[in-house]
């Protein structure tokens, strides 16, 4: 089971387990993590967008989704800054939320 450590503005932090394939904003949910989604997780907002520590290596060593078409339609690139809604967690993530 993965583990996703979300990272708060003020510097507090919360570690999480999560299922292969949730996305973050997914797992920041069930978990009572604070993560803006104004769309509910539809993708056409970037209120959830994230910052993921160390975004490429993550995705190079695929414990994250590749950016996907919803994504780069809201002018996200990643590999560092995700749309929780739409990244997939596929392995230990650190995730900075609320900025």
């Amino acid at each position: 089971m993965p583990k996703v450590t979300f990272t708060q503005q003020d510097g507090s932090s919360t570690t999480v387990g999560a299922e292969d394939g949730q996305t973050i904003l997914q797992v920041a949910m069930a978990n009572n993590v604070p993560m803006e989604h104004a769309c509910g997780g539809s993708g056409f907002c970037t209120t959830c967008i994230c910052t993921i520590k160390d975004g490429q290596k993550a995705l190079d060593e695929g414990r994250v989704s590749p950016v996907n078409e919803k994504e780069k339609n809201m002018g996200v690139e990643g590999p560092d800054e995700r749309l929780g809604c739409q990244a997939q967690v596929l392995g230990d993530l650190t995730v900075k939320v609320g900025e």
